[in-house]
This record gives structure tokens, sequence and C-alpha cells, in this order.
């Protein structure tokens, strides 16, 4: 396997070439959710999908708290990877592996027992409460194959590897769109069997990034044994704000749809197929988030400032200039991109017209990842999770309130588009000056 030391180099290449296979792999995963709703909802019928979409905003939320703890981990794997410390990277591996297990293991339980009375204090319809439930329980079961194939995921970026990753996720596509017809039409396993083929695409791809690991010594998986006190306080102090700063987002997003539910079902439809839509504007974003995060993590690990300075610089040249280009093509084609996933007129009108107002806000969204990214590679969690509820508690959602109280409709956009700008400037005014340059993960252990 070809590791990248990003500690030298020319950063441009290494930025370039580290971030096209996350934008990839981003992509298969949001193609991913779409080819499950595919199958569902046309072989298994409305009640079926809206089944699986109430059943997964309890995996999203689950998936970003495994999000969150794997970024944590990015973190610190990427800093012991910059010291070139072999040993250490090796006990760190250890520790995240049993934590994470135990974290999976103890929420699949959890998520099992407690999958119809999530759903009904999430008031779910009574007619979709067995399809949800079934379709829930079994996702909880298999659990342990997200989590797992996440984080060898994470250990590959954090080396500076991520075209294998890559193969993971493709497999795990393949292998569920194959499944879900197959188990759902053929088996006639109904929403049961896209629950299976979900888990076992998943379990599969975590099986195989497993063993390929282990046999070409691509990760340097040990014997577990119980971590020591030092990992384990390092790993929760920087675990549990990360994988809260994902569950802030979730949460946040949740009560803005309140806001957007209360002009009607055309406008929560526009808006629903806006964020369609959104989520394919920001991978570009995400990926160069990820990717900050790993090679300055690795800089900062030997202090290398000016580095550092100059990955954050190519990382903001490269979005504005990526999210420029596919805000202008959004823009131009907002009525057509809308009209792909709905075809009520007054709801296209409505989702075409927030498009075309956000669309030259969303380069702004990409710096808030550049200058998160970095700081979160320094270990410095509670202060991105900071700025996350800043960004959605106190600029986001109040201001898509106040806008759209007085705009009517149209002020859900210039809220969003204000709360991107402001939010980008408070989070370049913490990465200039803040101290997260102070920040030293492993003190503890060394001392």
């Amino acid at each position: 396997m070809k590791q990248h030391d990003f500690t030298s180099g020319n950063i441009w290449r290494q930025l370039v070439t580290f971030s096209a296979p996350l934008l990839l792999t981003n992509l298969l995963q949001v193609s991913y959710q779409f080819i499950d709703s595919l199958w569902v909802g046309n072989l298994l019928g409305t009640n079926a999908l809206g089944a699986v979409a109430i059943s997964s905003t309890v995996i999203f939320t689950v998936l970003s708290f495994i999000i969150g703890v794997n970024n944590a981990a990015l973190t610190v794997l990427s800093q012991v990877k910059g010291k070139q410390d072999e040993q250490g990277l090796k006990s760190y591996v250890n520790a995240f592996s049993i934590i994470l297990g135990m974290i999976a293991i103890v929420l699949g339980v959890i998520g099992f027992v407690f999958a119809e009375k999530t759903l009904l204090l999430l008031g779910t319809p009574s007619e979709m409460i067995p399809m949800a439930t079934s379709y829930l329980q079994i996702n909880f079961l298999g659990i342990l194959f997200l989590f797992g194939y996440n984080f060898i995921s994470t250990v590959y970026r954090a080396l500076g590897n991520s075209k294998t990753p890559l193969r993971f996720v493709m497999i795990a596509v393949v292998l569920n769109a194959v499944l879900d017809p197959l188990f759902i039409y053929v088996f006639q396993w109904g929403i049961q069997g896209a629950a299976y083929a979900t888990v076992i695409a998943q379990g599969v791809a975590f099986f195989y990034g497993l063993v390929l690991s282990i046999r070409r010594k691509f990760i340097p998986f040990s014997m577990p044994r119980w971590p020591k006190k030092a990992e384990v306080t390092l790993i929760l102090t920087q675990g549990i704000p990360s994988g809260l700063q994902m569950m802030v987002i979730s949460a946040g997003s949740a009560a803005i749809m309140s806001v957007v539910a209360s002009f009607g079902k055309d406008t929560v439809a526009g808006f629903g197929a806006a964020q369609r839509l959104d989520s394919l504007i920001m991978l570009p974003a995400q990926a160069l988030g990820v990717a900050v995060t790993s090679m300055a993590g690795q800089n900062i690990a030997v202090k290398q400032w000016q580095r550092v300075r100059k990955i954050t610089g190519y990382a903001i040249l490269l979005n504005l200039a990526i999210m420029l280009f596919i805000s202008s093509i959004i823009f131009i084609l907002a009525k057509p991109g809308i009209a792909m996933f709905i075809s009520e007129p007054r709801a296209v009108s409505f989702g075409a017209s927030y498009v075309q107002m956000i669309a030259f806000f969303y380069p702004f969204l990409g710096l808030n990842f550049i200058f998160n990214g970095v700081v979160r590679a320094s270990g410095a969690m509670l202060q991105v999770l900071v700025l996350n509820i800043i960004s959605f508690w106190i600029l986001r959602y109040p201001l898509t309130y106040v806008f759209a109280g007085l705009l009517g409709e149209k002020g859900i956009a210039a809220g969003f588009g204000l709360s991107f700008m402001i939010s980008s400037v408070i989070s370049y005014a913490y990465y200039r000056f803040g101290r997260w340059r102070t920040k030293n993960l492993f003190i503890k252990t060394e001392t």
C-alpha cells in the first residue's frame, strides 16, 4: 500500500490526488442511499419508502456520531503518523478498535430494543410502524459492520491513502444494488430484504477491508488488548465532542425543517428536492475538509506551521474554484435539476428559486469545512463543537426563522446564505487568532 508522508513534497499535487478519491467515495455513498430508495419505492410502494425514510433519520443520527468519532480517529492517527511513531500507531489503532467495537455493540443492543419506541416518539404513522421497526432493528443488528468499515477507511486516510477505502464503498454499493431487488422481489422478503441487503453489503465491505489490511499488513492491527488509561482518556476527550459535532448538525437541520414545514407541503417538497442537490453540491467541500484534516494533522505533529498555512491556502483556492464552477452550473440548471425529483409546479418553482438564491453562498460554506478541518487536525474538538453550535443554533436556525418571518418562504434561502457568510468569517477568525496551535494531544501519554 502506498502511504503518503504529507510533511514533505508538493502540497498542491498531494491535495488534489488525496481529495479526488474522497470525492468519489462521498459520491458513491450518496448513490447508495439513492439506489436503496429507488428499489424500495418501486417494488414495495409509498408506505415502505416512508418507513425507510423515517428509520433512516434514526440511522443517520447514529451515523453522524460514527462520523464524528472517526474524525477524532483521523486527527489522532494523522498526528501519530506525522511523528513517524510506528509503535504509537499500532497502540492507538488497537485502542480505537476496542473502544469503537464496544460502542457499536452497546448502540446495537439499545437500538434494537428501543427501535419501536423511538419510532413512536418521532410520530411515525401507525401503518408504517411494523415495517419501520423491522427495518431499523435489522440495521442495528449490523451496526458493528457500519462502525468497522468506516473505521478501517479512516485509518487508511490517516496514513495518507484515500484510494483503498474507495474499494470498500464500491463493494458495498454494488452488492447492495444487486441484493436489494433479489431479496425484495425474488425472495419476497419485503422491507426486511432491503435491510438485510444493507447489512450484508456493509458486512462484506468490512470483512474485505479487514482481511486485506491484515494479510498485506497495510494497517498495524495486533491481538486485541485493553488500551492504556491515557489512550482511553484521549480517545474519549476527542471522540465525544467530535461525535456531538455531527449530532448538533443533525439536530440543527431538523429544527430548520420545522421552519420550512410551516409554509406547507409544496415548500417542504421543493426544499427536500433542493437538499438532494445540496448533498451533491457539498461533496467537494466535504472531501477537502477531510483531506486538510489528514494533511494538516501530520504537519501539526511535527510543528511545520508554514506547511500547514500552505495546505490551508491551497485548499481555499481549490474550494473557491470548484464551488464557484458548481454554483454557476446549479444557478443555470436549477429548475431542471429540481424537476428530476418532483413534478408539482409550485414545489419546483420554490425549489428552483431557493437554489438560485443560495447558489453563490456555497463557497462560504466550503470555507467552513476547510478552516474547521485544520483546527480539528490539531485536536481542538471542543472548539470545533462550539463553532458548529454557533453556526447552526446561533446563526442558521435563528436567521432562517427571522428572515422567513419577514420575507416569507424566500427568507429561507436568505437566512441560509447569510449564515454561511457569517459563520465562515467566525471560523476564519478562530483559525487566524485562536489558540488551537497550542494544543498538544499526547502530553499526558508522553509524561
